[in-house]
């Protein structure tokens, strides 16, 4: 397909991406093919002032570059049409692109690494996609790309002090995992507001502002038996280093919390037992759910392990991690560990976000295995054995503190003045 053969304007806007999250659009496969995009270079420059651009946003992996411009266009040229050069060519980066083309057309090129959890690119739409130009003219697992008239699809036409503004609109979906006592999502919702601004032989950009959403103590069980929870935040720092081993090197402090963190991002979990000594014991979680509130009785409720094993129902499963004797932990048995990815509750009725803030609980119990039975919760069976019966000074229920779901990152914006 022929492209466009002259960009009248360039400009990459920011978007606006609400969080939410689940991700149950699943990625794209790998796709071969390219795209080339746009044929010349821009007649005129946007006279929008630029925001510094993110470091990694021309890190693009050589399979996935979409060409940007002529074949033998330089630099500077690049740089004017808000692209990347590697030295070799000109090429779209990890940002959202929008261009206005001297023949009344928007080019808006989506990178799937425009926000943090990443797009689902082809999950992006624009709000009308009745006319045949209305849907992406190409796309690879990387990039979307749209082009169509700026009278179509939906496009408001105003006047503005001798400019005449095409706006236009697209997001993209997401879908929610909903279950019996609520509904959570873990895909970022994008939303892109975008013009173009004509006045004679010039014209300009508009770049949209992005709504943030607002910033971020564990608390021990108390009783005969006291049990606590706490979240890992150790990280590697030498080569060869497995990121979920080092997570449980270090923990959050009471005075890091409310902890913020973006959708899909890795939560590691800990609950320990405190004051014990005794090395045949074994702690159990029976339960481990989320909420919007402090309350582990509140609702929407999300299921996180039940009977010890990942909630079956959630399409990102909780993992268990193995605590063993080379953990270099004194008591192994008296520790359990997993991992889930973070996720925003979800109103079940109009599938928008509902609540930006999760607790976690866990009811334990505290297990002794005999001669005959085993503590073991084997995750493989139907229905887990029990060991023995536990009183209830053995049981205990525990809460995280507050885990604030912060904006995905926004994507790469560059415009030239």
């Amino acid at each position: 397909m022929e492209l466009f053969k002259c960009l009248f304007g360039v400009v990459t806007v920011v978007l606006l991406a609400c969080n939410v999250a689940a991700q149950q659009q699943w990625m794209l496969p790998l796709q071969k093919h390219h795209a080339h995009l746009p044929s010349q270079l821009p007649q005129q420059q946007s006279n929008v002032s630029p925001p510094a651009a993110p470091f990694d946003k021309c890190k693009v992996e050589e399979g996935e570059k979409i060409q940007c411009g002529i074949h033998d266009i330089t630099a500077e040229q690049c740089g004017d049409l808000n692209c990347c050069f590697d030295g070799r060519q000109c090429y779209y980066g990890k940002a959202v692109t929008v261009q206005c083309t001297r023949d009344g057309q928007f080019v808006v090129v989506v990178a799937r690494d425009a926000t943090l959890p990443q797009i689902d690119v082809d999950s992006i739409s624009l709000l009308e996609t009745n006319g045949p130009s209305c849907t992406p003219v190409d796309f690879t697992s990387a990039f979307a790309i749209f082009q169509f008239p700026v009278t179509a699809c939906g496009t408001t036409m105003t006047e503005e002090e001798g400019y005449i503004v095409y706006e236009n609109h697209m997001s993209s979906s997401y879908e929610v995992g909903i279950g019996h006592k609520g509904s959570v999502t873990r895909d970022s919702h994008f939303e892109l507001l975008f013009q173009c601004r004509y006045s004679g032989a010039t014209v300009e950009a508009f770049v949209v502002e992005v709504n943030d959403v607002p910033p971020p103590v564990p608390v021990a069980g108390l009783g005969p038996l006291r049990v606590e929870l706490k979240l890992g935040n150790g990280q590697c720092h030498s080569k060869g280093c497995l990121e979920e081993e080092a997570a449980y090197t270090s923990f959050y402090a009471p005075e890091d919390y409310p902890i913020t963190k973006v959708l899909r991002e890795p939560i590691y979990v800990q609950v320990n037992i405190l004051d014990r000594s005794d090395p045949n014991i074994i702690l159990n979680l029976e339960h481990c759910w989320a909420t919007s509130t402090p309350s582990p009785h509140s609702l929407p409720q999300w299921d996180l392990l039940v009977d010890g094993c990942p909630y079956h129902d959630d399409r990102y499963l909780t993992k268990v991690v193995p605590v063993d004797s080379f953990s270099g932990l004194l008591y192994p048995t008296h520790y359990k560990r997993y991992v889930f990815k973070m996720f925003a509750f979800v109103d079940p009725n109009t599938y928008t976000v509902q609540k930006d803030t999760v607790f976690i609980h866990c009811a334990t119990a505290v297990c002794y295995p005999s001669s005959t039975t085993s503590c073991e919760q084997s995750c493989h069976r139907q229905r887990r054995a029990v060991a023995m019966e536990i009183s209830p000074s053995q049981n205990a229920l525990v809460s995280s503190g507050r885990l604030v779901l912060t904006k995905p990152r926004a994507p790469n914006t560059k415009s030239k003045k």
